[in-house]
């Protein structure tokens, strides 16, 4: 088997170099660090858990079981029972399912058409990239939360408006992020060969340049994510997320402040939430560290 010698190095066998892109590796390195394996573990567990919720759920999340307000975490109720005798580990379950799903559609939708946005501004440069960028610039300059709450104060409460106001506040990051990231490898020696063999700009764009550029914008995905689940959770529980009676883990921790001698009611939900997180932010630390070219060539 051919080698590939390096200087005052072990001899490296040639067929075992990377050759994986940069996309590749860092999805790779990411599930090999224990960070983000533990963190990619609790995110799976819980959305598995959130969309699995109506098979699991011991009680339908609005049901008012008589003879049971109030009482503590038991056999039959895990997490006890709210004011209004609903068991509230499948409430919480039905709140976990209501952030994932605001999350992603707020995240992979706008998040995905920002990306595009970005990538379409980098690459052509000139007067759309002015514009584009102007009107980037004018969304960034609304808090998240601030921008989500003017929204919903026009459109309504509501699952569907929340998704939809958390989503435009991620466009913008994303269009930024997209743009950089364009800019930094549309200037490389790759597309200049794309360029000569023919390619098409398109396909030079989503298909030699998107791959490595993607990365960044993973990272910034899984933080979005994590500002996502917690914007609606702070809109929830300012009353002007997901309606009641339907469950979100906002709203189930909004409940709780008028009984806080029954600390079960809050601390549950409240560790979910936080466990979603925690776990986000693992993965993110952890793609974040894999793009560290100093680590790669460790």
């Amino acid at each position: 088997m051919a080698v590939a010698t390096l200087p005052n190095e072990i001899e490296v066998p040639a067929t075992d170099r990377t050759r994986d892109s940069l996309f590749l590796t860092t999805i790779l390195e990411t599930i090999r660090n224990p960070m983000g394996a533990t963190g990619l573990v609790v995110v799976l567990a819980l959305v598995v858990l959130g969309f699995a919720a109506p098979l699991i759920a011991p009680h339908d999340p609005l049901q008012q079981i008589r003879g049971h307000r109030l009482e503590g975490p038991s056999a039959e109720f895990w997490f006890g029972t709210d004011e209004f005798s609903r068991d509230i580990f499948s409430r919480t379950l039905y709140g976990l399912r209501a952030s994932i799903l605001v999350s992603i559609f707020a995240v992979g939708g706008f998040g995905l058409a920002g990306t595009i946005a970005g990538f379409t501004a980098g690459y052509a440069r000139g007067w759309l990239d002015t514009i584009m960028m102007r009107i980037v610039d004018s969304m960034l300059a609304f808090p998240g939360l601030l921008m989500a709450i003017a929204i919903l104060a026009a459109l309504g409460a509501g699952i569907q408006n929340v998704a939809l106001a958390i989503g435009i506040g991620a466009f913008p990051r994303f269009a930024r992020l997209g743009r950089a990231q364009m800019l930094l490898e549309g200037s490389k020696d790759y597309v200049l060969a794309a360029r000569v063999t023919g390619a098409s700009e398109v396909r030079i764009m989503f298909r030699h340049v998107a791959i490595n550029a993607l990365p960044p914008i993973l990272v910034q995905a899984a933080l979005s994510m994590a500002g996502a689940v917690l914007i609606e959770a702070s809109l929830g529980y300012l009353g002007l997320g997901t309606e009641p009676p339907q469950p979100s883990l906002g709203n189930l921790i909004n409940g709780a402040r008028a009984h806080l001698d029954q600390w079960t009611y809050f601390a549950f939900p409240g560790a979910v939430l936080g466990l979603f997180l925690v776990g986000l932010n693992l993965v993110a630390d952890a793609t974040n560290e894999a793009m560290d070219p100093h680590r790669r060539r460790r």
